[in-house]
Formats: C-alpha cells, sequence, structure tokens
C-alpha cells in the first residue's frame, strides 16, 4: 500500500519513481494481482495518470485494460475505471480545453494524430468493438456511461472504420438506441451525441436508425425540452435529425409518410413578444429552419419535394412561417433563414406560391408580402445576405408560375398602374430598383424582371409596351429603350451585366422584341463596339455578355428589318469583329469562374456584393444558346433561307400537330362528361333500385300483418264452434248458421288465392330487380330487360283487373250476407213465447252474430287495403319501365357518341401519321443540310421533366 500512496501523492521514503515507471508497476499488478481490489487499485491509480501521461497509460496499458474488460466484467467498479482510463487515452477534447490558449497548432496535430492512432489500435480486433456494444447495454451508471463516451471517441477519431463494425455487428445499432429511451438524461444526452457521430454520411445506419423509431423519440425529446425554448439537447436532437434526413430520399419519404412534418408546427409559434430571443434560441430555430429546407431542397426528387411541399401547406407550417416572416422583433440572421426556408417551400408548388401571393404584412394600409420583401431588397441600407434572401424568395414565387408572372408583368403596364399613387405595386419597385444609383439594386431587380420572363413569350411581348416618363417635359421612353440607355452611358460592371442578363433573357425565342431592339439605330453600333474593342479583364465579361446578345439577335432575327437582317448582321461581325474573334469572346461567359459557382444551385450565395455577376436560371440559357450561336454565324445565307423555309414548314406541321391534339383534348373532355353522365345515370338507377327495395319490404310487411290476422281469426272460428250448441233454438236458424260458416269457409278460400296471387307479383318484381341490375352490361340485356319489363307490365294490368272484379264480386256478396243475417234478427225478434227460457241462449247468439259481422267487415277493409297497395304497386312498376326506357334511349346516345368519337380519333391517327412522315422526311433534309435537328426522344425527355402540358407545346416550338 505504501507503493500505491507513492503513486497517489501521498508521503513515501526514498526517492520517487519516474511516471514511466509507475506506469508499468501499475501494469504489471493489473496483469498479476490474483486479488480484485488490488487489480481494482491499480486501475483507478492507472485513471488518475492518464490525462497527463497520456502517451506512456496508451502505449504499456492499453492492452491490460482490454483484458481487464473481458475478464472482470462482474465487478463494475473496476469496468468503470478501466473504461475512463481508454476514454482519456483516446478522446483528444480534453487535451483540446488544455491547450486553447497556451500549445501551438502542430502540437494539436501531434495530439490528433495520437488520438487516431491509439483508436486504430483499440479496433484492429473487431471484438473490442463489439465488447464495448455489450458493455454499452450494462444498466449500471459507471459501466454504460463511460462506455457511451469511449465509443463517442472512437467514432470521432475513426468515423467509417468504427461504423462498418459496428453495421456488422448483431443489433449492433439496435443496442445504441436504446440509450434514447434511458431515465436518466446524462446517459440519454450523451446517446444523442454517439448517434450523431454513428450516422455521419452512412447511408445504411442512417435508414436503421430511422427504422428503430428514431424520430419518435427524438421529437418527443425535444417537445419534452421545450421546442425552440430548450437547452442544447434540443440542439443536439435537430443536428441529429439533420444527419438522418439530409441527402437520404428513404428517410425522407418515411418521415413525411410518418406524419412527422405536422409535428414540426409547433416549433414556429415563437408568440408575439418576440422580446427575449436567447443565442441558444436563436441556434435552435436556425436548425429548425434549415431541417424544413433539408426536406423540400432542390436537390431532392421533384416528386418527393412536392409532396413535402404540400404536407407543409395542409398541416399549417407554411402558414406559421409566413407568420414568422411579418413579425417584428425577429433577429436578422433568423429572419434571413426564414425568407430562405419559406422560399424553398414555395417553389414550384402552385398552390404555395398563389398563398404566399395572399400573404399581407400587419401595414396600414396591408400590403402584399411580396412587395414588403422587394422593397428590402433594392434598399441598400439592409444587410447583403438579405436582399439576397429576398431575391431567392421572389424567384422561387415567380419558378413555374405562369399566373405569378403575369400578376408582375400587369402591374407595370399602362392599364393597371395606380393612377392615384397610393401603393407601390412590386413593378414599380423593380423598375426603381432597376435605375437606382446602387449598382446591387440595378442586378437584383434586373434578375428578378428576368425571371418574370422566363420561358413566357407572351409577356416578353407585353413588356414591350411598358413606357417610362424619364424627365418631365420628355416624351416617354420604353423600358426596353431605356434599358440600353443605361448600358450605353457606361455604368458599373455589376449594372451592366445585370441589363444585360435582362436583355438576353428578354430577347431569347421571341422575334418581335429582338426587332424592337433592332429598330433602334444605336444598339448594333454600341455592340460591336463594345466586342471588338481589347479591353482589361473586367470588361471581359461584359464583351462575352453584349457577344450573346448580338447573337440573340441573329438567331431570332425573322429578317423583318431590311437593315438588320440576319445575313448583313453576320457581315457586319465579319468585317468589324472577326467570326473567329467574335466566338472567342462569346466563350468569356461559360469560362468565367463566378459562371461555375452560379451554376452550381440555384439559391444566390456569394461571399461579397462584388461576386454578384451571374444567376443560376441565366447560365441555363448560355448553355442553351451558346453552341447555337456560334453554328449560325458561320451559315451561309442559302443555308439560312433553307433553314427558314424549313422552320416554316416545321411551324405549320406543329400547328397542325396542336390543332390535333386540342381536338382529341376536346373529345377527352367530352368522353369525360359522357362518362360522367354514365355514373349519374348509374347512381340514379341505383336509388330506384333501393327504392324498389324498401317497397318490397313494406309488402312483406303486409304480409306478416294479414297473416297474423288470420291466425287470431282461425282461434275466433274455434271459439265460436264451441258455442254453437246455442244456435240450435230452432231448425231455421242451425241452416243459417251453418251457411254462414260455408260463406267463411269460402272467404278464407279466397284470401288463400290472394295470398297466392301476391306471391306470384313478388316473385315477378324480384324478376323485374334482377333485370333491372344487370341493365347497361351489355346492349342484349338491356333489350331483354326492355321485352321483359313490358311483358310483366302487360300481366300486371290484366291480373289487376281480374282482382278488381274479384273484389267486385266479393263486395256484392258480402251485402248479400248482411242482408240474411239482418233477416235472421228479425226471425228471432218474432219467435214463440214457449222459448222465453232460452232468452240468454238467444242474447249469445246476437253477440255471436254481432263479431261474425264485425269481423267480415274487417275482413273487407283488408280486401280493400291489399287492392290499394296492388294500385300503389302498379304505379311503381309504370315509373320503373319508364326509367328504364329513358335509361335505354340515353345508353344509345351515348354509343352513337363513343362510335363516332372513336371514329373521329381513327381519322386523327391516320392525319397524324402522314404528318409524322413528312416531318421525319424533313428533319433528314434538314440533318443532310448540317442543321442540329432534335430527336423526338428527347423532346419527350425533356417534356416529362415538365408537368406543365402547355410549357411542353413552348419547348417544342
Amino acid at each position: 500500500m505504501n507503493f500505491l500512496r507513492g503513486v497517489m501523492g501521498g508521503p513515501s521514503a526514498g526517492p520517487q519513481p519516474s511516471g514511466a515507471d509507475t506506469i508499468q508497476k501499475l501494469c504489471d499488478r493489473v496483469a498479476s494481482s490474483t486479488l480484485l481490489d488490488d487489480r481494482r487499485d491499480a486501475v483507478r491509480a492507472l485513471k488518475s495518470l492518464s490525462k497527463k501521461y497520456r502517451l506512456e497509460v496508451g502505449i504499456q496499458a492499453m492492452e491490460h485494460l482490454i483484458h481487464v474488460l473481458q475478464t472482470d466484467r462482474s465487478d463494475s467498479e473496476i469496468i468503470g475505471y478501466a473504461l475512463d482510463t481508454l476514454y482519456n487515452v483516446i478522446s483528444n477534447d480534453l487535451e483540446e480545453e488544455e491547450q486553447d490558449d497556451s500549445e501551438e497548432e502542430n502540437l494539436a496535430k501531434q495530439v490528433d494524430d495520437l488520438g487516431s492512432q491509439f483508436t486504430e489500435i483499440f479496433i484492429k480486433q473487431q471484438e473490442n468493438v463489439t465488447l464495448l456494444l455489450t458493455l454499452v447495454e450494462e444498466f449500471d451508471f459507471h459501466v454504460r456511461w463511460p462506455g457511451v463516451k469511449l465509443l463517442t471517441s472512437l467514432l470521432k477519431q475513426q468515423g467509417p472504420q468504427v461504423q462498418q463494425i459496428i453495421l456488422v455487428s448483431p443489433m449492433g445499432v439496435s443496442r445504441l438506441m436504446d440509450l434514447l429511451a434511458d431515465s436518466r438524461e446524462v446517459i440519454r444526452n450523451d446517446g444523442v451525441l454517439l448517434l450523431q457521430q454513428l450516422t455521419k454520411s452512412n447511408a445504411a445506419i442512417q435508414k436503421i436508425v430511422a427504422f428503430e423509431n428514431a424520430f419518435e423519440r427524438l421529437l418527443d425529446i425535444i417537445t419534452e425540452e421545450g421546442n425552440s425554448d430548450g437547452g442544447i439537447v434540443v440542439e443536439d436532437c435537430l443536428l441529429l435529425l439533420q444527419n438522418l434526413l439530409k441527402n437520404n430520399n428513404s428517410n425522407q419519404n418515411f418521415f413525411k409518410e410518418g406524419s412527422y412534418i405536422q409535428r414540426m408546427k409547433p416549433w414556429f409559434e415563437v408568440g408575439d413578444d418576440n422580446c427575449g430571443w436567447s443565442a441558444q434560441k436563436v441556434t435552435n430555430l436556425h436548425l429548425m429552419l434549415q431541417l424544413v429546407r433539408v426536406l423540400v431542397s432542390p436537390t431532392n426528387p421533384p416528386g418527393a419535394t412536392s409532396s413535402c411541399q404540400k404536407a407543409m401547406f395542409h398541416c399549417g407550417l407554411l402558414q406559421q412561417l409566413c407568420t414568422i416572416l411579418m413579425a417584428t422583433g425577429v433577429p436578422a440572421d433568423i429572419l434571413t433563414e426564414t425568407i430562405n426556408t419559406v422560399s424553398e417551400v414555395i417553389r414550384g408548388c402552385q398552390t404555395n406560391q398563389d398563398y404566399f401571393a395572399s400573404v399581407n404584412a400587419p401595414s396600414n394600409p396591408p400590403r402584399p408580402a411580396i412587395v414588403v420583401l422587394l422593397m428590402s431588397m433594392v434598399n441598400e441600407r439592409q444587410p447583403f445576405v438579405l436582399r439576397c434572401a429576398v431575391l431567392y424568395c421572389f424567384q422561387c414565387f415567380l419558378y413555374k408560375n405562369q399566373k405569378g408572372q403575369g400578376e408582375i408583368v400587369s402591374t407595370l403596364l399602362p392599364s393597371t398602374i395606380d393612377a392615384t399613387g397610393n401603393s407601390v405595386s412590386a413593378g414599380q419597385l423593380l423598375c426603381g430598383g432597376l435605375f437606382s444609383t446602387d449598382s446591387l439594386s440595378n442586378w437584383c431587380a434586373a434578375v428578378a424582371l428576368a425571371h418574370a420572363l422566363q420561358e413566357n413569350a407572351t409577356l416578353k411581348e407585353q413588356l414591350l409596351r411598358v413606357q417610362l416618363a424619364t424627365s418631365i417635359g420628355n416624351p416617354p421612353v420604353s423600358l426596353l429603350q431605356q434599358c440600353t440607355n443605361i448600358l450605353s452611358q457606361g455604368s458599373k460592371v455589376q449594372t451592366r451585366v445585370g441589363l444585360l442578363m435582362l436583355l438576353c433573357t428578354w430577347l431569347s425565342n421571341c422575334s418581335i422584341a429582338v426587332t424592337h431592339f433592332l429598330h433602334n439605330p444605336a444598339n448594333v453600333p454600341f455592340l460591336t463596339g463594345q466586342i471588338a474593342e481589347n479591353l482589361g479583364e473586367e470588361e471581359q465579361l461584359v464583351q462575352g455578355l453584349c457577344a450573346l446578345l448580338l447573337g440573340i439577335s441573329i438567331y431570332y432575327n425573322d429578317n423583318s428589318l431590311e437593315n438588320y437582317r440576319k445575313e448583313k448582321l453576320k457581315q457586319l461581325i465579319e468585317k468589324r469583329i472577326g467570326r473567329e474573334n467574335f466566338i472567342e469572346k462569346l466563350g468569356f461567359i461559360s469560362k468565367h469562374e463566378l459562371y461555375s459557382r452560379a451554376a452550381q444551385k440555384p439559391q444566390p450565395s456569394f461571399s461579397s456584393p462584388d461576386h454578384m455577376m451571374f444567376d443560376h436560371e441565366f447560365t441555363k440559357l448560355v448553355k442553351e444558346l451558346e453552341g447555337v450561336i456560334s453554328k449560325a454565324i458561320y451559315k451561309s445565307s442559302e443555308e439560312d433561307k433553307k433553314e427558314e423555309e424549313v422552320k416554316k414548314t416545321l411551324e405549320q406541321h406543329d400547328n397542325i400537330v396542336t390543332h390535333y391534339k386540342k381536338v382529341i383534348r376536346e373529345q377527352d373532355q367530352e368522353l369525360e362528361e359522357l362518362k360522367q353522365r354514365i355514373n349519374t345515370l348509374t347512381s340514379q338507377n341505383e336509388q330506384l333500385q333501393a327504392t324498389v327495395t324498401q317497397q318490397v319490404s313494406q309488402i312483406q310487411q303486409h304480409k306478416d300483418q294479414y297473416n297474423l290476422l288470420k291466425v287470431q281469426l282461425g282461434k275466433d272460428t274455434q271459439h265460436h264452434n264451441s258455442h254453437s250448441d246455442t244456435f240450435q233454438v230452432n231448425g231455421i236458424q242451425t241452416e243459417e248458421v251453418s251457411k254462414l260458416k260455408e260463406e267463411l269457409e269460402e272467404w278464407k278460400n279466397k284470401h288463400e288465392l290472394l295470398l297466392g296471387q301476391l306471391r306470384e307479383k313478388d316473385s315477378v318484381i324480384e324478376k323485374l330487380n334482377s333485370s333491372q341490375l344487370e341493365m347497361g352490361t351489355t346492349e342484349q340485356s338491356s333489350q331483354t330487360i326492355k321485352s321483359a319489363g313490358l311483358e310483366h307490365n302487360s300481366e300486371l294490368q290484366k291480373e289487376l283487373e281480374m282482382l278488381r272484379s274479384q273484389i267486385q264480386l266479393q263486395a256484392a256478396e258480402i251485402s248479400k250476407l248482411q242482408m240474411e243475417n239482418q233477416k235472421l234478427q228479425v226471425m228471432n225478434a218474432t219467435a214463440d213465447p214457449v222459448l222465453g227460457d232460452s232468452g240468454a241462449t238467444a242474447a249469445t247468439s246476437s253477440e255471436l252474430e254481432a263479431r261474425l259481422e264485425q269481423e267480415i267487415k274487417e275482413l273487407k277493409s283488408e280486401v280493400k287495403a291489399l287492392s290499394e297497395e296492388k294500385e300503389s304497386l302498379k304505379q311503381h312498376l309504370d315509373s320503373s319501365s319508364s326509367t328504364v326506357a329513358i335509361l335505354q334511349d340515353e345508353k344509345s346516345k351515348l354509343q352513337r357518341e363513343v362510335a363516332e368519337s372513336k371514329k373521329e380519333q381513327d381519322d386523327l391517327l391516320v392525319l397524324l401519321a402522314d404528318q409524322d412522315q413528312k416531318i421525319s422526311a424533313l428533319k433528314i433534309k434538314l440533318k443532310d443540310l448540317g442543321v442540329p435537328v432534335e430527336d423526338e426522344d428527347d423532346i419527350e425527355s425533356g417534356d416529362q421533366g415538365d408537368e406543365d402540358e402547355d410549357g411542353d407545346e413552348d419547348e417544342q416550338d
């Protein structure tokens, strides 16, 4: 024990041993001691020395510590000491904390290498990692917590290697997922950090963790910690969620299908009192916004992004984000990230774009949110990142949104400008920014206006009508002319680049705009002068854009201006610039570094305002037109003429094809309407069948009631028979009573006949019902139903007539019986006085006769009710037969119309086949002439990327 006291710093006699010697003796003690207490004390001593003598402990003791983990698992205390010692040796965290202020960078690199080397030694035997996973399963705090920390440190040092070992270990990932359910917050929180390291850049582990119910557990932790108001635990959970979802389409789909997007809405309920934004809250909310962006990123598959966008709108998440967007007191970085998030939630989703267009800022009077954001974009006092975010939001609002583009351009047209001047429109703000003294405002406004014209030839033509009042007393100038005037004035490079991008977008694929541009005699000399000059590197970008604009003026020229026909413009380029020089200047654009950066992603992200030169959508336009313009410059006039003829022919054929497509579309709509009508008639038929079924059930109820009455009548007749001896008073009365009994038996037989006839009618009705159910399947079955229904109707009418005649006969017989009954009463009244002793018997006989008469009346009323039921049944049958006839007429009409439409479609297919043959022949001619012609497969693949059919037709044009 004196030895141990010397190691621990206690008083001892003689010279103190060195650190290396002490560590060596402790290692021998761990390896050779048979008593557990001695080994435990030695491991504890190694733990205390491991921070100061990290290298020595790691080299000499690691093997012994691993052996302790394998052999002494029954003692949690020594296992905890061993795990802590290994953590101190492998982890770089402690060393980094101590050398933040004093150590040099090279020493820090050595420390990092030391941790990595020890980690490599530890994981060289994969059984060590498997053993560590087993220890992490232990519930004992002194074993589980250091085990979690050690495994996290291993993942930090050698992430991919440790990930692979855990992945192939049986239930390796699942065992680590249990850490999130630990009731001790320290272990749970460190378990989150462990899973962060485990899921980095490993899609397979990310999927396993996600399907182990990680989303549910992490969202529960975030809710328990207070959402955005929570501490660093919320931040760690959000970072882990980002690891699981970013660039992992499977997990994103699982997250959406599990309805976890709806659980994100409470994160953004920041309340009205936005004072008191702590640094942790800002960090949490920033990560939450980034998590939303991960789900709707433009780099995700379009289908997955669209479904997430719709889910965010339906659950109210987009509305909540817009509330933050328009709130006051929100920190600038949160506001910027919120704008970027809203941008990607609405990008390309028409429903979300329409909702965003309806959002108003809480001002007096209320202004649209788009207008308020544009005011920030053209305000040079606003932060640069905020202005970039607003520009991105405006671009996303207009992406694939022709309705929104039209609304923006309409605010510039003369007929829609607010004459009172009470409100500022989006178009006025864009024009103001386009011609302001701030070059960044010029660039942003030009790019925003270019997005309003993107792939929309109609709006490009309408924008030519915009007139601007430059100064008092001078006539108004068109917007196109004003842009070229500013270009010629030699403004800043950023301003000129923005205006040239706007003009190139405006003139591309719009011959009328090209004609208006060339109509100004100063434009072409200005462009050729700019291209021909030898300027510095800063001006090379402007020269390239001028070459692109001039090339667009040639390629989309319809030769309507005699002085600026294609051939003359090419000759002008040959004389003043030279074709090779022109192509070289045109190539300056795509070779520029800023062009390559802008082409990577849609969001404008620039390190400084000076680097803000190119727009992402414009890079696509350059890529599309650069090769086409280069070929057009070298073409001869004859080739141009042939190409024009072929283009006209193709346009004619395209118009014919478009016309036929329109006809087919209209016929499809008509077919849909006819199908809807068939569905409506089918539903009506089902309702009629339900009515018939209800009537059948009512008839069955009446039959049941009739059977009950019949049973009661049988009981009454038995009662009458028991008193038949009383009727033997005289011979005449006894004979009359026997006659009445015979009449009653006849009535019973007649009622039995009526019941049989009712059953026959029920069977006829059921046959009719089955026939109506089979109606509509084939034309033959409908005709059979019609004939059967008519035959049954005629039979029913005949049988009803017979019933009426029988009922009349029965009524006559009843009246006859009543008269006979009256005679019997008179005879009883004039009977012999000698028979006075039998007065009681006569009274009883009169009572029985009265009851008999009453029952006869009830039978008569029942017969009358049955006849009324038969009459109503006949009416229903008549109405059902008329409905069957109407349905058959409708079906025959529909079949005729379908046959006619099929015949028309066959004719159209024949015409289309002829047109395809002509088009293919013309394309062969074009290819022989050297004109690039897109194949139909390429066009169709492009069309599949664009779900809008009208947009497809524009691309083919």
